[in-house]
C-alpha cells in the first residue's frame, strides 16, 4: 500500500496510472501528510467539493504523490464550520491551494499562516463562495475596491517596484512587487488571480463531450496534457480502456505539443538574453512544427484532438513521412542552434547561476516538471507511472542538479531530442488496426476517476466527480503552476531586477492554467 493508517482503507482507483482512493478524517490528515512528506513524497492538488445534497458535507480532496502512486484523499467536513488542519506546514504549496479553496467554497484551513483572499479581487460579495451549489451569481456579483495586502519591506533604502498586473504585449495578467536594494531583489511577492473565467463552475452545466472542449482550453499551451487528463479520469470511472491505436496517437499529440513549447521557450530565451538570432531561429522552427500540426490534424495547437474514450484524428502514411522528415530536419538544426546558445559567452554569463534553486529548496518547496528537474527533482509521469503507451516507451528522463537559468535550458534541449526520439518510435506502433473507438456519451452515477498525464511544463492532473445522474458535478483541472509559481519568489532573491524577465521565462508558468 503507498500509504498506512489505521483509518485509512484505500482501493484502487484505475488501472492507466498506479492510483488509489480512500477516505479519512480531518483530525486524521496531518499525520498522513507527515508521512508521506518524510518519506519523500509531495502534494500535487487540494481542492473542494460541494456534497451537502448526497452526503450532508463538504469534501476536501488531496492528491499525494510517492513512489508508489497516487494516492486521492477524501476528507468530509461539517456542512456548519467545513474546517480542517493547515497541512501547508508539510507541504508549502498547499498554501495557494487553501486559500483558493476558501474563495470558492468556504473551507478552511485551521492555523493557516496565510489567509488573505487569492482569488476573489472583488469579484463577488465577500461571505458567498462561487462552486457552491447555491451560489447565486446574479445576487452575488460585485465591483467592491479590494487592496491586496502585500507584504512590506522596510529598512534604509529599500524601495518597491510594482510591476502589473497589466504587462506589454499579450502576457496575461499577474501583479509582481519587488522590493529591492539598488538593482537587488530582496523579495518578489506574487499576487495572481487576473484571469479568473469560472472554468471549474462552468463545467457543472456541461455535458461529457463539452467538458472535453473546455478542459483542453484550460491552458492553451497544454490542450493536449489537460484534454488527455480529462478523457483518462472520464475513461477511469466508466471502466474503459481506449483502443490501442489512440493511446499511441495521444503520445505522439503529447510529444508534438511538448516539442512546440520547447522551440519557443529557447527562442524566447535567447531573445532575453539580447540574441535575436536565437529567437528568430528557434520561432522559424516552431512555426514549422505549428503548420504541420494545422495539416495533419486540423489545429495548430492540436485543440479537440482528445476526446474521451479514444481520438478525433488519425495519421496516414504520408502524414508519418511528413512527421519524420519534420524530425529529422528539427534534430539536424537544434543541435547545431545547442551549439551556438553553449558556445556563446554573453548568452552563458546571463544564463549561469542566474535564478538558482538548490535542490534541497526544490524538494521543500515541491518543485515539479521541466523546473523541478532542472533541480534535480526526478519525477516524470511518464517514467515512474507509465500510462499507456508509455509503458511501452523506455523514457529518458532529463535532470540536472544547478537548477539556474542554465538547468532549465540544458533540459529543455535534452527533452526536446528525447521527444523526436519518441516520435518517430511510436510512429512505428502506430499501426493500422481493427480496434473501434470506445465513445463515451454518459458515465456512472457518482463516480470519481482522476487522470495524470505528464505535460511540457509538468504533470497535469483532472479529476472527475459525477452525480446521482452520472452528470459532472464538479470537475478540477490542477496545473504544475500551482507549485512552481512559489518558487519563483525564491528563485529571484538576490538577483538583479533586469534578471527577473529572463528568470521568469526559464519557468514559463501559465496564469490561466492555475486560475480557473
Amino acid at each position: 500500500m503507498p500509504i498506512k493508517h489505521p483509518n485509512l482503507n484505500l482501493k484502487r482507483l484505475t488501472d492507466a496510472v498506479p492510483a488509489w482512493t480512500g477516505e479519512i478524517a480531518p483530525h486524521a490528515l496531518p499525520e498522513i501528510c507527515r508521512q508521506v512528506r518524510d518519506g519523500g513524497g509531495r502534494l500535487v492538488a487540494l481542492w473542494g467539493s460541494d456534497a451537502r445534497e448526497q452526503r450532508g458535507w463538504f469534501m476536501l480532496h488531496l492528491s499525494l504523490m510517492n513512489e508508489s502512486g497516487l494516492v486521492c484523499l477524501n476528507v468530509p467536513l461539517p456542512a456548519d464550520h467545513p474546517e480542517y488542519p493547515d497541512i501547508s506546514r508539510f507541504f508549502p504549496a498547499a498554501s495557494r491551494m487553501q486559500r483558493a479553496a476558501y474563495d470558492m467554497l468556504g473551507l478552511y484551513a485551521l492555523e493557516g499562516q496565510d489567509h488573505r483572499k487569492w482569488l476573489r479581487h472583488g469579484a463577488w460579495h465577500g461571505g458567498s463562495f462561487p462552486l457552491r451549489k447555491d451560489f447565486d451569481a446574479a445576487a452575488s456579483l460585485t465591483h467592491e475596491p479590494e487592496s491586496y495586502p502585500f507584504v512590506q519591506v522596510e529598512g534604509q533604502g529599500v524601495h518597491e517596484i510594482p510591476v502589473g498586473p497589466v504587462h506589454a504585449g499579450i502576457i496575461e495578467p499577474g501583479h509582481f512587487r519587488f522590493s529591492i536594494i539598488g538593482e537587488r531583489v530582496l523579495r518578489l511577492e506574487q499576487h495572481l488571480g487576473y484571469t479568473h473565467k469560472g472554468i471549474e463552475k462552468r463545467f457543472e452545466s456541461l455535458s461529457l463531450q463539452q467538458g472535453a472542449k473546455l478542459a483542453g482550453r484550460v491552458s492553451g499551451d497544454s490542450t493536449v496534457a489537460y484534454a488527455w487528463a480529462y478523457a483518462m479520469a472520464a475513461e477511469c470511472i466508466a471502466k474503459v480502456t481506449p483502443p490501442s491505436r489512440a493511446l499511441w496517437m495521444r503520445a505522439l499529440l503529447l510529444e508534438r505539443e511538448r516539442v512546440a513549447n520547447h522551440l519557443g521557450d529557447l527562442g524566447y530565451l535567447g531573445n532575453d538574453v539580447a540574441l535575436s538570432f536565437g529567437f528568430a531561429q528557434f520561432w522559424i522552427l516552431k512555426e514549422q512544427v505549428l503548420r504541420n500540426n494545422a495539416a495533419l490534424f486540423g489545429h495548430r495547437y492540436l485543440m479537440d484532438s482528445i476526446v474521451p474514450g479514444g481520438v478525433a484524428v488519425s495519421l496516414d502514411a504520408a502524414g508519418k513521412r511528413i512527421i519524420e522528415e519534420e524530425c529529422a530536419m528539427l534534430e539536424k538544426q537544434v543541435r547545431i542552434l545547442r551549439g551556438i546558445y553553449d558556445e556563446h559567452a554573453g548568452v552563458q554569463d546571463r544564463f549561469i547561476a542566474t535564478g538558482r534553486v538548490e535542490p534541497k529548496l526544490a524538494a521543500q518547496l515541491g518543485l515539479c516538471g521541466l523546473a523541478g528537474r532542472a533541480s534535480a527533482q526526478a519525477w516524470d509521469a511518464r517514467v515512474q507511472f507509465a500510462c499507456a503507451p508509455y509503458d511501452k516507451l523506455d523514457v529518458k528522463m532529463a535532470t540536472y542538479r544547478n537548477g539556474d537559468v542554465a538547468a532549465r535550458v540544458i533540459v529543455r534541449f535534452d527533452e526536446l531530442f528525447e521527444s523526436l526520439r519518441l516520435q518517430r518510435e511510436i510512429m512505428v506502433n502506430l499501426i493500422h488496426d481493427n480496434e473501434a473507438p470506445t465513445p463515451l456519451e454518459k458515465l456512472p452515477a457518482n463516480g470519481f476517476g482522476i487522470g495524470l498525464v505528464e505535460g511540457w511544463r509538468g504533470e497535469v492532473m483532472v479529476a472527475i466527480h459525477t452525480d446521482a445522474d452520472g452528470n459532472l458535478a464538479r470537475v478540477h483541472p490542477h496545473d504544475p503552476s500551482w507549485q512552481n509559481w512559489p518558487v519563483l519568489e525564491h528563485a529571484v532573491i538576490d538577483n538583479i531586477v533586469p534578471d527577473f524577465p529572463l528568470i521568469n521565462k526559464s519557468f514559463n508558468l501559465s496564469y490561466s492554467g492555475q486560475d480557473l
